[in-house]
Parts: structure tokens; C-alpha cells; sequence
């Protein structure tokens, strides 16, 4: 494909006279292109196809959130089953608010809408964690994901207001209600993550506050991934594949799909629920088998947009990396 046409330098910022500040890309200008740049070009190695559909049971906690012994005792060992096979599931009836997920989603669309050298004016710095980030075109020269993300951290006990503080001194005046919005959300996110780990401490025989007592006082790193339309999703990917080095993540997806794990040596799809979120054991909780090695699962978003008429179409969704566009978007949250 020829990366070079006429048209891109016009949609990217050339490489600057200091080494040191990473090249950008404007994607909802890119997403117009036929040819994408040759930075965005993954390797046919990465590019598999789908080989099926993940359609495991899902945990529905309301009984073990209630305190019923046949619902505990029932979602014990479904997450034991999935955390034994590849680490991997759902969850239902999780006390988040439908209402504001679809919040989170809404306060995404206005973040990525803005003009490009307005989201540069909070981008994430070198080395940083929290702020802008296209591509992540300041961590990586190639290979690069068709994607936009927005991270911030959350820390405490939902005592402050440090995320709308966060929102106020870098995004502006004008996006305090987003961070009143992602402070719940957030707030949300720690209290769905101590239920996990006490799932995930009854599934491993210890005792139900174990990991609940470490993790308490965690820090979450919470994320909105939008992923633009692409007129040529066949050589590019919207997350690469990876494993997630923290202790979880807590991932809910838009309409538009798109995330796959990697387990029994092929691929597979994790169609989206409106009513679930998707957790992913990070390498914290890796366990060694007998001779020991470690499994380890593999999760990623395999296009940036299914489908339509030879482009690719979709519509917003919010992702926290605890855990969307009007294209595709994911909320997540990692926990550490």
C-alpha cells in the first residue's frame, strides 16, 4: 500500500526538530483516507482472523453481592473454572448504573469530538500516564493502534474529588460535569473491583477479605479508548495483542464489539453485552502450574470498526481501562 500520497502530510504533523516530542496523528482526519500511513501497518503475523466466539457463562453477582449461598457458591466456581482455563470472563447484575455508563459514553463523544490541537493541549507527556494520547505515537514508532485514548488516575477511598479536580485543571472549565461524571464512574469501578477480589480469593480457598484488605487503598488507572472508523481495517488493528500487567481490568464495551481473547491456541470473539463487563486477570494474579509455567491471556480489539459497504461504521461507546465513540469506544479500568 503507498503511504506516501499527497494528501498526508497535511493530516500529520512532520517529525519536529526535537527528538524528543513524539509525532502526531490525527485520526478523524486519517479515517477519511483510503491509504493510511505505513506507521499503522501491522504485521501479517498479528492479522489473524477470528476463529470463534467466547460464550462461557456469565457471572451474575447479585446473589453473592446479597449474600446468597447457592449464588456464591455458584459464581466461585465459575470464576475458578475461568481463571484456571485463560482468566477470562463476565459479569452480570453488577450494582453500575446503566444510566451512568451511557453518562461515561456521552461525556467520551464530546472529549474525542474537539479539534485535534485542542485535545493536544492535554496530551499525556513522555513517560507520563494520565492525559491524551494518539496512537500512542509517543511510545511507538510502528505497528502503531488506530485508536485515541484519554487516561486519568483515580485514588482513594471516594472521599475527594481529585478526578473532576483532574478534569477542571486540564481539560477546562467547561468539562467539570464530565469529571463529576467519571468521579462516579470511577467510585463505581473500585467498589465493582473489591467484589472481584473477594470473588477471587473465595475461588483460591483463602479468606473472603484477603485481596479485598490489599487492594483497598489501590490505585486505579482508568482509560477511554475511542477507536475511529478505517476505511482499511484489513492492515491495522485497534489494540494490538498484549497482556495486562496489572492485577484486573474491568472493560465494558460499546455496541460495535470488537475485543477477542486468546485461549486454547486460537482466537476468539467477546460479542458486546450493554448488561456486562468484562474482566481480564492481569500478570499480578498469574499463577505457576506444577511444572511451572505460566499461562497467560491475551486480549485485544482485532479492528478499529466492524464492517460496512467497504468502510467501516459504528457508533460511540465508553471503555475505563478499570473497564466508547460514536464510532467505537471502551471504558476500562486497570487496577494496580
Amino acid at each position: 500500500m503507498n503511504s506516501s500520497s499527497s494528501t498526508l502530510p497535511s493530516l500529520l504533523s512532520m517529525t519536529p526538530k526535537d527528538e524528543n516530542t513524539p509525532r502526531r496523528f490525527d485520526l478523524n482526519k486519517l479515517q477519511g483516507q483510503a491509504n493510511i500511513p505505513s506507521q499503522f501497518m501491522w504485521s501479517k503475523d498479528d492479522l489473524v482472523g477470528t476463529d470463534g466466539v467466547f460464550n462461557e457463562p456469565l457471572i451474575d453477582l447479585e446473589g453473592f453481592i446479597k449474600g446468597d449461598e447457592n449464588a456464591t457458591a455458584k459464581a466461585i466456581e465459575l470464576v475458578r473454572t475461568a481463571c484456571t482455563n485463560h482468566g477470562f470472563f463476565q459479569v452480570t447484575n453488577h450494582g453500575v448504573d446503566a444510566d451512568l455508563i451511557q453518562a461515561a459514553y456521552r461525556e467520551m463523544d464530546a472529549i474525542f469530538e474537539l479539534p485535534f490541537n485542542k485535545k493536544l493541549g492535554f496530551q499525556r507527556k513522555l513517560g507520563g500516564y494520565t492525559g491524551f494520547s494518539s496512537a500512542h505515537a509517543d511510545r511507538f514508532s510502528s505497528s502503531l493502534p488506530w485508536k485515541e485514548t484519554l487516561s486519568f488516575w483515580y485514588r482513594g477511598m471516594n472521599s475527594d474529588s481529585a478526578v473532576v479536580d483532574y478534569f477542571k485543571s486540564t481539560l477546562g472549565q467547561d468539562f467539570e460535569h464530565a469529571g463529576w461524571i467519571y468521579q462516579k464512574y470511577s467510585e463505581k469501578m473500585r467498589e465493582l473491583s473489591l467484589i472481584i477480589m473477594e470473588l477471587l480469593a473465595l475461588s483460591l480457598g483463602v479468606d473472603r477479605s484477603y485481596y479485598r484488605k490489599i487492594f483497598e487503598d489501590g490505585t486505579c488507572i482508568m482509560r477511554c479508548n475511542y477507536y475511529p472508523p478505517c476505511k482499511n481495517p484489513d492492515v491495522t488493528l485497534g489494540t494490538g495483542p498484549h497482556c495486562d500487567a496489572h492485577s484486573i481490568t474491568i472493560l465494558h464495551q460499546d455496541q460495535v464489539g470488537g475485543l477477542e481473547i486468546f485461549t486454547g491456541g486460537k482466537w476468539l470473539a467477546v460479542p458486546p453485552r450493554q448488561d456486562a463487563f468484562a474482566i481480564n486477570i492481569g500478570d499480578t494474579f498469574m499463577v505457576t502450574g506444577e511444572r511451572g509455567e505460566a499461562e497467560d491471556i491475551v486480549g485485544l480489539f482485532c479492528e478499529p470498526q466492524r464492517r460496512h459497504g467497504g468502510e467501516t461504521t459504528g457508533k460511540s461507546s465508553p471503555g475505563l481501562y478499570q473497564g466508547l465513540p460514536r464510532f467505537h469506544m471502551v471504558l476500562s479500568a486497570g487496577l494496580h
